[in-house]
């Protein structure tokens, strides 16, 4: 695609660059690269860096309130602007809470806007989530400012092939398309060496805890029999007795080396909760990556990136999950050829310049329409 000169695009985005993986390895992947070819980039976060620190910490109510003031105060900012900008570029809501006010002012002073969705937002029932420590936050939340992006924006991109299908009949032009999380394969490489205990390892957010939760006992019942590291990515706390655990705090700059650590991933989701047909399948894809196989739940759109037994195995009941992962760490042969193919099919699918073709698609669509 031609990208044009002079042309200019708003982000508007909950969190700072580089902070949130939703963001990091989805569009915020392409910025220098539309930078490259001609395009004018500004980035507008509801949430500041400051507050971004202390989000998901329990307590300190009063910053958190003040950060999503200086948000609500940003975005009204940012409304003045809206015209002097070819696209409008939306990912997740325009503002998290309250009523679709100032998303329908978006629609209405954008000269074109690509709405972004990741994951199900579309079903309520996920928002309530009794461990999150910003209940009364959750509470707030409001789906219909995500159904009117989907149904006004001039182009929505979709997380996962379900939810384009669902989008492209909500949309009034019938525009909507998936385009897959992908990740930097120069950057997420394999580090083949051989850890003194098999290492399982998780990466994710306070958000997606309660997937971990689910398989607790997993990792109970499998270390009677094995000897293993259960390695945990994020940022919170975490205990789990009589398990062998390392909790990790995630940073950009130790990424690579924390998820190079790993032996086995896992990707545990609910069978029970349509949420998860949302999903893009990230977690899977950082794994594969780095050339580490998967045990994942057979659930959504997971069976369509990792091939049972190819890439990882897919599984469903708790005896499934013992099977496998048993499978897995005694089986080093098993995990290097698993690994191996999950690497390829990385570089072939989910790389930065083969997915990089279908945003400039889009973006040439849109803008130049």
């Amino acid at each position: 695609m031609n990208f044009k000169s002079s042309k200019r695009i708003l982000i508007i985005c909950p969190f700072p660059r580089n902070t949130a993986a939703g963001q990091r390895l989805k569009y915020e992947q392409y910025i220098e690269n539309w930078e490259a070819n001609g395009y004018k980039v500004e980035i507008s976060s509801f949430i500041n860096r400051s507050t971004w620190n202390i989000l998901y910490k329990k307590r300190n109510f009063l910053n958190k309130f003040l950060g999503v003031l200086n948000g609500y105060i940003r975005r009204f900012k940012d409304l003045f602007a809206l015209n002097t900008f070819d696209l409008v570029y939306v990912f997740m809501w325009v503002t998290p809470y309250g009523t679709t006010f100032f998303e329908k002012l978006f629609l209405l002073f954008s000269r074109k806007l690509i709405f972004d969705l990741e994951d199900n937002v579309l079903i309520q029932n996920n928002l309530s989530d009794k461990n999150n420590p910003n209940k009364i936050i959750n509470f707030m939340k409001n789906t219909q400012k995500q159904n009117l992006l989907i149904k006004e924006s001039d182009f929505v991109i979709t997380s996962s092939p379900e939810l384009e299908k669902i989008c492209r009949k909500m949309n009034k032009n019938n525009n909507a398309c998936y385009i897959t999380s992908s990740i930097n394969i120069e950057r997420f490489v394999p580090k083949y060496f051989v850890n003194k205990k098999v290492v399982i390892g998780w990466t994710g957010t306070f958000s997606s805890k309660k997937y971990l939760d689910s398989i607790k006992d997993v990792f109970q019942e499998l270390a009677k029999e094995c000897d293993f590291e259960l390695h945990i990515i994020g940022n919170f706390e975490y205990e789990l007795p009589d398990v062998n655990l390392v909790v990790k705090k995630w940073s950009l700059e130790e990424e690579v080396e924390q998820m190079q650590a790993i032996d086995i991933g896992i990707y545990p989701l609910p069978l029970d909760d349509i949420w998860v047909k949302g999903k893009s399948g990230l977690k899977a894809i950082q794994y594969m990556g780095f050339g580490i196989p998967t045990v994942a739940t057979n659930i959504g759109h997971t069976p369509n990136i990792i091939e049972n037994r190819k890439e990882g195995i897919l599984v469903e009941t708790k005896k499934e999950w013992i099977i496998a992962l048993k499978e897995l760490i005694f089986n080093r042969e098993l995990r290097l050829e698993m690994g191996e193919n999950a690497r390829k099919k990385a570089v072939n699918k989910y790389s930065l310049q083969i997915v990089s073709k279908s945003y400039a698609r889009i973006l040439d669509l849109c803008i130049n329409k």
